[in-house]
């Protein structure tokens, strides 16, 4: 057993570190219910062609990195990479016959064969939202205005960015595409495999590459935002406006860009430069032709996902947990009033700790290790007396306190 451990890639989230996804997410819960979004959540596998139509059958997530597998009939399932396309398909099995739009938020783990890193695991956890049914450029500010007032309400704002920039509509990228493919094609022997492989299906996906040939190379490509028709120029220029009105500032970043064909328009991302090379933290942007994509109506959405593990790398330590009261019985004869009072007080609101066994010396020390900042003794005399007895942890001034009066008395420990 001494050699058993988490798989590469995972990890345990002891309490002291759950102390910070529970701030995370609860932050971005309540701050998501501000906004008018409603949690919901998909299963943690789904049909692997939900993943492979959204993400694209030749992207690195389906081909190298997605947790795929058969059932034992035989049907193809994945643990889910992503929030959004199990959010779609949810849309489309359940929610279409429901009134627009539809303002929903996830948060759960995630999996990716990827190489373990910190801030990057195989398994990780998300926070996500997604906004259906709405096409104006509105729902794009209302979402990254909602991105911004999480990272503030966790009190990191002053150390992201965000980036924005314009995928255009559908017009723009089939005219930037060509553009784009022949630039690169006067390059293609010097292109990394991959991207000469992207550089037929997928070409925009060079943008994404860790190569650092490909990047050279790509400092000299043609701009898409250079290559706008005017509907997403005015498109674009209400998001913007629209980001300086509600306060959120934002630097334009032209290669900036999602692969696929569904996406559109705005693309954005908080990013840092205190995680190292994990320097994003909140991603996202509008799939206006995701849910089309997947079988569905045409619903035009937006959406982000935000890492909960690098977000907790950098928030500032949690709230401290409620202090605690411990319960000691002192003799057997105590233990079952003992036990009363411990549940009577948890009804009441009040953190408790009640000690299984050992003398009442080992229990105080019990009572120390579990940073309790008050005891209550309780032996056969105090009982007979109807009282017990308070110690304060820090003094270790006593009080004896009649048992109707004891919750008054701890109040000042809540």
């Amino acid at each position: 057993m001494s050699d058993l451990k988490p798989p590469r890639g995972t990890h345990d989230i002891l309490p002291e570190d759950h102390r910070r996804h529970r701030h995370i997410g609860d932050t971005a819960c309540d701050t998501a219910a501000l906004y008018g979004f409603e949690e919901i959540a998909t299963p943690i596998f789904e049909s692997t062609d939900v993943f492979s139509r959204t993400l694209g059958e030749t992207s690195d997530v389906v081909t190298k990195e997605m947790y795929a597998f058969e059932d034992k009939k035989g049907r193809p399932l994945a643990l889910r990479p992503e929030g959004t396309a199990g959010v779609a398909r949810a849309f489309i099995s359940n929610m279409r016959s429901r009134p627009m739009p539809l303002k929903l938020f996830y948060q759960g783990p995630m999996f990716r064969y990827e190489r373990a890193q910190k801030g990057r695991q195989r398994q990780f956890h998300q926070f996500g939202v997604e906004l259906l049914g709405v096409a104006e450029p509105l729902a794009d500010v209302e979402v990254i205005s909602l991105g911004a007032h999480i990272l503030d309400a966790l009190g990191i704002t002053e150390r992201v960015a965000l980036q924005v920039n314009t995928l255009g509509d559908t017009d723009t990228r089939q005219a930037y595409r060509e553009i784009l493919v022949a630039y690169l094609k006067d390059h293609q022997k010097d292109l990394s495999p991959d991207s000469q492989d992207r550089l037929g299906r997928n070409p925009l996906r060079i943008f994404d590459s860790k190569d650092q040939g490909d990047q050279e190379i790509l400092k000299g490509a043609p701009l898409l935002t250079d290559h706008l028709n005017a509907a997403s120029t005015d498109f674009f220029g209400a998001v913007c406006n629209g980001l300086d009105a509600a306060g959120v500032a934002y630097d334009l970043n032209p290669g900036l860009v999602r692969g696929l064909d569904y996406y559109g328009h705005t693309a954005f991302e908080f990013v840092t430069e205190t995680l190292g090379a994990q320097g994003t933290v909140l991603a996202g942007g509008r799939y206006d032709g995701l849910v089309e994509t997947m079988g569905g109506p045409s619903t035009p959405g937006i959406g982000w996902a935000a890492g909960i593990e690098r977000l907790a790398l950098m928030i500032a330590e949690p709230p401290a947990p409620a202090m605690t009261i411990a319960v000691i019985p002192v003799g057997d004869e105590a233990k079952a009033e003992a036990l009363i009072l411990a549940l009577q007080l948890r009804r009441a609101g009040f953190a408790v700790d009640l000690g299984y066994s050992g003398n009442l010396k080992k229990r105080l020390i019990r009572a120390n290790k579990a940073k309790a900042c008050a005891a209550v003794l309780m032996g056969e005399e105090e009982l007979a007396r109807g009282i017990a007895t308070v110690r304060d942890m820090e003094t270790g001034e006593q009080t004896e306190v009649g048992l109707s009066a004891l919750e008054d008395h701890l109040a000042r420990y809540r």
